[in-house]
């Protein structure tokens, strides 16, 4: 795993949240049907553990 400094997790946690923000977005103003977040969980096995995938869907 690798080391984690406070740079690495401020870039991290920006770039989630864009992630999370732009989709809804974007679906506001097309006018799509409802979509939801589904959450999976996966097991990596780069870093030997679980992690949690989200997923936009119609």
């Amino acid at each position: 795993m690798p080391k984690l400094n406070r740079r690495l997790f401020l870039t991290g946690a920006v770039a989630v949240g864009a992630t999370r923000g732009l989709p809804q977005i974007a679906t506001k103003a097309a006018n799509a049907p409802p979509m939801r977040w589904v959450l999976t969980l996966v097991y990596d096995k780069s870093l030997g553990m679980m992690r949690a995938v989200e997923r936009l869907v119609p």
